[in-house]
């Protein structure tokens, strides 16, 4: 006679419960909608789609200034890229500049702390704190660089954009924000449900 060893052995397909999941050590799983799970909020509806963020902004105030439940609305950003830009090359002594920065104002906030508690001279514990902040950082920060060892040798900026900002409304408001859209003449796609 053979025993079942293993993570599934005391559980089978075709044994009672159906092809179900066991339980594990978080209970038994959900599947969503079953009312376990979090609350997805009342279903909603675009009312309109708008090429740039201001577009959808303005509709929002237009709504608010007519007295809507604006708390019922939201703009969604559709179809996101991600896009780096890159600011500069990086070097070996911008990359300790920088840390030179970053280090003066560290040691900025250490000298002023200690600067608070001096009987003596105390603008001048700020200002040592400063100069060995900045030295500490430039150091830091151009040994950092040289371990990367070539591989990221810019700085850059990353920022994601929509190519469509959706403004979404509890479907049981959306008829009466349709109403006051109507006045407000914007362009917009069709609307559809979500």
């Amino acid at each position: 006679m053979t025993s079942a060893t293993g993570p599934s052995a005391g559980w089978r397909p075709g044994m009672p419960g159906g092809d179900l999941l066991p339980s594990g050590p978080a209970g038994r799983p959900t599947t969503p909608g079953d009312g376990q799970g979090p609350q997805t909020g009342p279903p909603t509806v675009t009312i309109g789609s708008y090429p740039d963020y201001p577009s959808a902004q303005r509709v929002i105030d237009y709504l608010a200034d007519n007295r809507f439940p604006v708390e019922h609305t939201a703009i969604v950003g559709t179809n996101l890229t991600l896009v780096e830009t890159v600011l500069g090359r990086m070097t070996t002594a911008r990359a300790a500049l920088i840390g030179a920065g970053t280090g003066a104002w560290f040691g900025l906030f250490i000298g002023l702390l200690f600067g608070i508690f001096t009987v003596g001279n105390w603008l001048a514990v700020i200002i040592v704190g400063l100069v060995v902040g900045a030295i500490w950082g430039a150091v830091f920060g151009a040994v950092a660089h040289a371990m990367t060892g070539g591989q990221r040798d810019f700085t850059s900026a990353s920022s994601l954009r929509a190519g469509q900002y959706a403004v979404i409304v509890d479907a049981n408001l959306a008829d009466q924000a349709r109403q006051l859209l109507g006045r407000l003449n914007l362009s917009t796609t069709a609307p559809d449900v979500r």
